[in-house]
């Protein structure tokens, strides 16, 4: 296992994201179809200063210059989408050679170089003449995936090998019929918009299924959806709770969560919670089609440019916390919390139970070229110091993290706000298509050439990793909380005394260790008791007390409330939810990258 002193695992993946619409231009050239993007973008008060993607960074042309530079940047790993149009200009039915013959040229140049390929199916340029067709509306659509992909995986997996879906269906889905902002700039009422999303993930199992079958090579298959990260505001057990409970939770009216998109796709079924929230707009659906959804999948994706921190309020639920002045801000106007990339992995790593790769991840800055002709964006060098010492710390601590992809490789079109940002390692005269590697681009290519290594020089010297048996009694407990046992036990099972346990774990953690067990199982047998039905018994079994009588003293003890108590509150609130979390964090980034 790594630690905050070492590098990263051996072949962690280092590398850089994009996406066909931001970058490539050539909008209508070699037989490509308009997307829903070229049409978005022709219509008036839909993008800053009319901005629009038709030449972008007109990477069509200049691939071979890009991948060059990927290569003096030092990285391991090409994230980039292929446009459905430039491949199907109808969306279905006859091929364009000229468009297959590009992604054919680039996934070579790629590995001529040195760099894996990893293809993102779709990210959200839609081919407009689908959009005519009813787009994600249409229950054909899945089916329009499916056929699309297998032209891909046809032409591409002899060399390519790790493949993505869909990227952020909440926001493609959210953003353009709910709230239109994007294309196809609707706003439906929200048991459309549900429909709409059932379809997408439809879309995703029969994506997955044709890669397995179709695959010239065995595939590497994940997704990439957006959701909430939430972090504590204190390490305190009850803070971390209302942090777990927030990125589990599914709110009304708002489509900005990760249970609703995660659990089809990993479990065969849509969360409880989110069914009784979404009421009569859940959308229509047959048992079967979780058969199709629910297929094997290698990584779960993570884009996650900022997160929101949360403490428990006096019940125990979570509640967002008002930024301090002065608090650092993208251009975006989104929160800079390092610490979203230790909780966002760590959180739903424990929901999931698959390897996380970091799909996105990065920061819009007002970039400049300075007077000595580089540029010198020392905001993002720091973002990235603090976000990949979080994320170290992750993964000391035994998260899965198998990669991480910073976005953008360069700057590009970002959706409705134009050229406004810029997110790149690489800056982008957009008059004359100058491509200048910023300072941060340097730093990563030293960052890449160490495997993290290079990280060590911004620790404080005042570090301090927890004990081995600090740590180990931590991941026991979490995963045996179900279980009987106490400290002696869980000494035993460690080979130390249990005097020497206890006072290990109080020094490191300021919480005694027995309180500590007691705390964790109330947690559990709370979470068992907010299940529709569930019975006090169960929440005894399940949470490790060996008897009714004790639980009973020892959750009154620390709640206030006996268990039915606690049960017929929770389902009183439930039933009139408040105006909450959800409002505040339903929607934390107006646009994605």
């Amino acid at each position: 296992m790594s630690d905050m002193h070492s590098g990263f695992p051996d072949g962690f993946i280092w590398g850089a994201a994009t996406s066909s619409y931001q970058i490539e231009g050539a909008w209508d050239e070699d037989g490509k179809g308009p997307s829903i993007w070229d049409r978005f973008t022709d219509r008036e008060n839909t993008i800053w200063r009319r901005h629009h993607g038709r030449v972008a960074c007109d990477h069509y042309h200049r691939f071979r210059q890009d991948v060059a530079i990927m290569q003096q940047i030092g990285l391991g790993a090409y994230r980039f989408s292929i446009s459905w149009p430039r491949i199907l200009p109808e969306g279905t039915g006859k091929v364009n050679k000229a468009g297959l013959g590009f992604y054919d040229a680039l996934v070579d140049e790629l590995l001529a170089h040195g760099i894996e390929p990893w293809v993102t199916l779709y990210h959200w340029d839609m081919p407009n003449e689908l959009f005519y067709r009813g787009g994600w509306l249409n229950p054909s659509s899945p089916k329009w995936f499916a056929d699309y992909t297998a032209v891909v995986v046809e032409r591409l997996s002899d060399r390519v090998k790790h493949w993505i879906t869909l990227n952020e269906p909440q926001c493609f889905i959210g953003l353009g019929y709910q709230t239109a902002e994007h294309p196809p700039g609707l706003q439906l009422d929200f048991s459309d918009v549900l429909q709409a999303g059932h379809h997408t993930l439809l879309a995703h199992g029969h994506a997955v299924t044709v890669i397995r079958e179709k695959a010239k090579q065995k595939p590497n298959i994940g997704w990439s959806p957006a959701g909430s990260i939430y972090c504590p505001t204190s390490p305190s057990l009850e803070d971390v709770k209302a942090a777990r409970q927030a990125t589990q939770a599914v709110y009304p009216k708002g489509l900005w969560n990760n249970r609703w998109w995660g659990d089809p796709v990993v479990f065969g079924h849509y969360p409880e919670e989110g069914l009784r929230v979404y009421g009569s707009n859940a959308p229509r659906f047959k048992d079967s089609d979780f058969e199709t959804i629910k297929q094997p999948i290698d990584f779960y994706g993570c884009n996650i440019f900022q997160g929101v921190s949360v403490y428990a309020g006096p019940d125990g639920n979570p509640v967002p916390a008002e930024l301090a002045p002065g608090k650092p801000l993208s251009l975006y106007e989104w929160n800079q919390a390092p610490d979203s990339l230790y909780w966002g992995p760590r959180l739903l790593s424990e929901m999931y139970k698959l390897p996380i790769v970091i799909t996105e991840n990065g920061v819009s800055i007002g970039d400049q070229i300075s007077h000595d002709g580089r540029v010198h964006d020392s905001v993002r060098v720091d973002f990235l110091i603090d976000h990949l010492l979080a994320l170290k710390k992750a993964i000391s601590e035994g998260v899965d993290v198998r990669g991480y992809f910073h976005w953008s490789f360069m700057d590009n079109f970002e959706w409705q706000e134009g050229y406004k940002h810029r997110f790149g390692l690489v800056y982008v005269d957009y008059e004359n298509q100058e491509r200048t590697i910023k300072d941060s681009g340097f730093w990563y290519q030293e960052l890449i050439a160490t495997n993290g290594e290079s990280l060590q020089k911004y620790l404080s010297q005042d570090a301090n990793p927890p004990p081995y048996v600090v740590k180990e009694s931590l991941k026991y407990i979490e995963a045996n909380i179900h279980e009987v046992f106490n400290v002696k036990s869980l000494a035993a099972k460690l080979n130390c005394h249990p005097d020497f346990l206890s006072r290990r774990f109080k020094q490191y953690t300021g919480t005694d260790l027995s309180s500590y067990i007691r705390q964790m199982r109330i947690e559990r047998a709370r979470d068992v008791l907010k299940r529709p039905g569930a019975l006090i018994d169960e929440a005894v079994e399940q949470s490790g007390f060996s008897d009714r009588i004790h639980f009973t003293k020892v959750f009154r003890k620390l709640t206030g409330l006996t268990p039915g108590q606690f049960q017929r509150q929770f389902q009183s609130m439930m039933e009139s939810p408040p105006d909450g979390v959800g409002l505040k964090a339903e929607n934390p980034r107006s646009t994605s990258s």
